[in-house]
């Protein structure tokens, strides 16, 4: 059975300053994990060949295989080719057929040849040319001691399309699979949580993880086995036992979110919702979906202070002026309101999270759509109760 670790090295002092998000290092581990690939470092480092050379090799000593993504252009603080051919102890030079490449990308665009472009047709003797049909940066594919670099440009729309059409097909995958799904909680907090599936949290094989999020709390179900199927198998128990211990606090998996599983369960009943915000409009942006009946916004501005019978009155005024079956009021302020007037009658809420208004807008949201989801789901179960 083959077993790959991997390792990612992010190049640009622009990532390592924050100037720029590093998409590249998420979507490379996600293919890596898709694969079965065991990823147990991700690095970032700044334009230093210094550091560049330090990195690749402590990479080395404890990867298979290193993926650098950046630093493949033409100019001086470009190091990638320098760092790798330092490392791999080979000299680069000039590879006639990608010099004819690079140079006939300008003659094409009716441009001259800078002489500094050169350096992006270098080759060592143990690296292989990955072509790159979109910019003028090839890749590299290094073999070395029974470890691998690949050199990956930085900008996504050209490293993603190589990274599938030519990394993918010469690497030998491991013969394991990884199955994982996400649930995404409301209303509970992550070390409460955590009390709350116990020893699940401490298995291997499947494993349990939680993580906080703007949105709630996830928490990640994942297991490793010869095939997707098996593995989907293996974690199954314990997925059943992660749902039974968080239950009604669990409002999505994987790609739903909030607003769309009440958005799919109002569509299922032909239903519909209004709203009312004051000081915040996040609520009425999250309902800009299937069913959303209307709604209206007083005041970003306004502070409060805020009571729970005014924010029902809210509800109910925007459950009557737009037909709606049900109304929802969020009141945002020195002290945050939300309620709901529904099928199964009427709920509210007070909200104390200390946070930046934005946050504390999106966390106010995110209550009474959970409410909204509690009594979708009453209903769901005991249809009886539904007022007439």
């Amino acid at each position: 059975m083959v077993t790959l670790i991997a390792e990612i090295v992010s190049v640009g002092t622009e990532l390592l300053l924050g100037e720029i998000t590093d998409t590249n290092a998420a979507f490379l581990a996600s293919e890596l994990k898709s694969r079965g690939v065991t990823l147990y470092h991700k690095n970032v480092v700044g334009d230093n060949l210094g550091r560049i050379v330090d990195t690749l090799r402590l990479a080395l000593s404890r990867a298979d295989l290193v993926i650098v993504g950046g630093g493949l252009g033409p100019t001086d603080d470009d190091l990638t080719r320098e760092a790798i051919a330092e490392v791999a102890g080979e000299t680069p030079t000039i590879d006639d057929e990608q010099l004819r490449h690079v140079r006939g990308l300008f003659e094409n665009r009716g441009r001259s040849f800078p002489d500094a472009n050169r350096k992006q047709a270098w080759l060592i003797p143990s690296a292989q040319v990955l072509p790159n049909p979109v910019g003028t940066a090839p890749g590299w594919f290094v073999r070395q001691g029974g470890k691998i670099i690949v050199a990956l440009p930085g900008p996504p729309r050209e490293m993603q399309p190589m990274w599938r059409e030519q990394v993918v097909p010469r690497l030998e995958w491991p013969a394991r699979a990884l199955w994982s799904t996400t649930l995404h909680t409301w209303g509970l907090g992550e070390s409460h949580i955590a009390e709350l599936l116990g020893q699940l949290t401490t298995l291997a094989n499947p494993s349990v993880a939680t993580y906080a999020r703007r949105h709630g709390v996830d928490v990640r179900v994942a297991a490793s086995a010869q095939t997707l199927a098996i593995a989907e198998q293996l974690a199954a128990p314990t997925l059943e036992q992660v749902q039974s211990a968080l239950s009604e606090s669990i409002y999505g998996r994987d790609g739903e979110m909030l607003a769309a599983n009440v958005a799919r369960r109002l569509k299922a009943r032909g239903e519909s919702v209004a709203s009312t915000e004051l000081g915040s409009a996040a609520l009425t942006h999250q309902l800009a979906l299937q069913g959303f009946s209307g709604g209206t916004v007083v005041g970003s501005e306004t502070s409060g202070p805020f009571d729970e019978q005014t924010a029902l009155q809210l509800a109910r005024q925007a459950r009557t002026q737009f037909h709606a079956d049900w109304g929802v009021a969020s009141m945002v302020g020195d002290s945050s309101v939300v309620a709901l007037s529904g099928p199964l009658g009427e709920r509210s809420l007070c909200l104390d999270w200390p946070a930046e208004r934005s946050l504390v807008a999106e966390r106010a949201a995110s209550s009474v759509l959970m409410l909204m989801l509690q009594q979708l789901r009453e209903v769901e179960r005991q249809p009886e109760k539904v007022n007439a």
